[in-house]
């Protein structure tokens, strides 16, 4: 299930070495409707404005949901990896609003949605804030996150992360 966004991007797999930029990851998932299209166009959608750049990107991959009420459908998640001047908060902001444009009504915890974007790591930092906790909490326990961004970031690049969060207790 490999899809390009046109020549902003490339799929992990394809580059012959790590990008030098970036370093802010985003993950993506949906478990309603046509969470394939969702994907795709919200990818476009996080690319369009100018002020992010999407670097790299992992195929979807489908997982069982986390919690959440019984019988919803499955996700189909995936990561991308972007270069902004936007501060953490401020593409959280654009985040929010390309699920909104998707069709995201915030209800139960965990319950199903059109689409998720969640805001996993930005650069180094270390955000506690008031609706926003970069890295975010437990992404390093979640296959549908870990499975993507070992993708995009490669197996040496991946470990570096992983230990160098898990040093610091996060």
């Amino acid at each position: 299930m490999v899809k390009t966004s046109g020549e902003s991007c490339g799929v992990a797999g394809e580059r012959p070495a790590p990008p030098q930029l970036g370093g802010v990851f985003i993950g993506l998932g949906s478990n309603l409707g046509d969470r394939e299209a969702t994907l795709e166009s919200a990818i476009a959608a996080i690319g369009a404005s100018g002020a992010v750049r999407v670097l790299w990107r992992s195929r979807f991959y489908e997982s069982d949901p986390v919690g959440g009420p019984a019988g919803q459908g499955r996700y189909l998640n995936g990561v991308i990896e972007v270069e902004t001047e936007l501060s953490a908060g401020d593409l959280l902001s654009r985040l929010m609003e390309t699920e909104r444009a998707h069709g995201r009504v915030r209800g139960e915890r965990h319950g199903p949605r059109t689409l998720d974007l969640d805001l996993l790591l930005y650069r180094d930092e270390v955000i506690e804030a008031p609706g926003l906790v970069v890295p975010h909490p437990r992404m390093w326990e979640r296959e549908f996150v870990v499975k993507p961004l070992r993708e995009v970031c490669g197996e040496e690049r991946f470990e570096m992360l992983r230990r160098r969060w898990a040093a610091a207790r996060i």
